[in-house]
């Protein structure tokens, strides 16, 4: 990479703004550590940004743009910025108009066909800066991207593998695309479409089971090509796809946890197992036979480690307990959480402030009998002394009509839950995929039963523990009984 010069563009290397089979992967050098369990999100933007007055900038967002400018050479000649629309973790992201966007062939844009006046000049992102035929236009409509500013303390190999990610995603439906990246000393700008979306905490009180089907759909396709890839997202959450509720489709964005499944080098967790191997291996466990209240005094065990990035509230059970083989599996329970919010109209709907609470709010759904199955098929032991954890745990419904302060639920609102169970399932070799999600009832043969949010005001809701769950408890019967 020459210093000040182009990461990840046609100008040098590769660009998405033209030929997706380009030649080369981004490349970044050094490194330094960060924490992985937080990434950036986007913040909600106006649906239509043409037609509304111009919100006045903060000053400290004005200052920060301004130095953007002076320390990153020649980004102004290229994008003009124009507010801050993102903050987290790891990076910055800013609404900026694409002042070169006439001349250039832009396929990453969603309205491209739809919106285009006038022919694009179909010169691709080739050129040093150097002008050729530029076509002209009485007036040029306003084109914007959005500025994704990567921090400096950001491990360069997880800016590389983001980067490698987006390229190998590139043609997929409903994920953003990479359009262009630019490197200038130590920084790094990636350059997104920008998404004109809706607010989730306004979308999950207002949607209607036919708006969470549109959206979910729009959802487990873009996580059914991610996952096509082999890739894990490590981060869904309502923030993390922005969905436009007037066009009925999302992007799923912020790939900076992804990684590729199985490029953890710790040994093999239990779960790859089979039942009776796992069985043998817990008899012979002293601490399974010989378990008894609090911890053990001189624990002669290796510590485990296992990826655990992600945002608290979406980490699937198997993160909880420090699976060592992690699947592309932990992305469809990140998306079940988001229907549980939309369903029981609570955002967030699990608010843990450590893994231990997170584990205790699972427990107080399905259950210690299930708890404790799971974390023995990941080789873990769960107790909790809890008087109000009940054995077995509650049903979707009966949780989905309390959440909601339902006194009964729709037959479309049934479904959904139905979808629910599907996804919210403690085993990951029993949960669906994106795949069979998308084949699930819920979308083949929709019930057509919606009324606006509030029920019937009639109808007698459902109560009593669930009793549904026995088939999986004699699996596991034996199992259980080591413990």
């Amino acid at each position: 990479m020459a210093e000040g010069g182009v990461l990840l563009n046609a100008r040098q290397d590769i660009s998405f703004k033209s030929d997706p089979a380009a030649p080369s992967k981004p490349r970044v050098e050094d490194e330094t550590t960060v924490d992985s369990d937080i990434s950036s999100s986007y913040l909600a933007v106006s649906d239509n940004e043409d037609d509304v007055p111009k919100e006045p900038v903060d000053e400290a967002v004005m200052e920060d743009m301004k130095r953007l400018e002076e320390t990153f050479r020649g980004i102004s000649d290229r994008f003009r910025l124009v507010n801050k629309i993102g903050e987290g973790t790891f990076s910055t992201v800013y609404k900026a108009e694409d002042l070169h966007y006439d001349h250039y062939y832009n396929d990453w844009d969603f309205d491209r066909e739809k919106n285009n006046d006038h022919p694009p000049s179909k010169r691709r992102r080739l050129g040093n800066g150097q002008s050729r035929s530029w076509s002209s236009h009485p007036k040029r409509k306003s084109r914007y991207v959005a500025l994704k500013k990567i921090y400096v303390t950001s491990s360069p190999l997880r800016i590389q593998n983001e980067l490698e990610l987006l390229f190998d995603l590139r043609g997929c439906k409903s994920v953003c695309p990479l359009i262009t990246a630019f490197r200038h000393q130590d920084q790094v700008v990636a350059v997104l479409p920008y998404f004109p979306h809706t607010d989730f905490r306004i979308q999950y009180r207002t949607f209607m089971v036919a708006d969470m089907r549109c959206y979910f759909r729009s959802l487990f396709t873009a996580l059914q090509a991610v996952h096509k890839h082999n890739i894990l997202h490590r981060d869904i959450k309502p923030t993390n796809f922005l969905y436009n509720p007037e066009r009925r489709e999302g992007v799923l964005v912020d790939f900076g946890l992804a990684e590729r499944e199985g490029s953890d080098c710790a040994p093999p967790c239990f779960c790859v197992n089979a039942p009776n191997v796992r069985r043998f291996r817990v008899i012979g466990n002293h601490y399974s036979t010989h378990i008894s209240t609090g911890y053990p005094k001189n624990d002669s065990r290796p510590s485990r480690r296992a990826n655990r990035a992600g945002t608290r509230g979406f980490r699937a059970p198997e993160v909880l307990f420090k699976c060592t083989s992690q699947t592309t599996k932990i992305d469809i329970w990140s998306a079940g959480v988001i229907l549980l919010t939309l369903l029981g109209r609570r955002f967030p709907f699990f608010n843990s402030a450590d893994d231990i609470d997170a584990m205790i709010e699972m427990a107080s759904i399905f259950g210690i009998r299930r708890m404790k199955a799971t974390a023995t098929m990941h080789g873990q032991v769960f107790e909790t002394n809890i008087p109000t954890i009940g054995e077995k745990g509650y049903g979707w419904e009966k949780l989905v009509v309390w959440s909601s302060c339902l006194q009964s639920l729709t037959e479309s609102e049934k479904q959904a839950t139905r979808l629910l169970s599907g996804l919210l399932e403690l085993d990951p070799q029993k949960r669906l995929s994106a795949k069979d999600a998308l084949q699930h009832e819920f979308f083949t043969n929709p019930i057509d039963h919606d009324i606006e949010w509030g029920g019937y005001p009639d109808s007698q809701g459902e109560s009593g523990e669930s009793s549904g769950n026995e088939e999986e408890e004699d699996d596991r019967g034996d199992e259980m009984a080591m413990l």
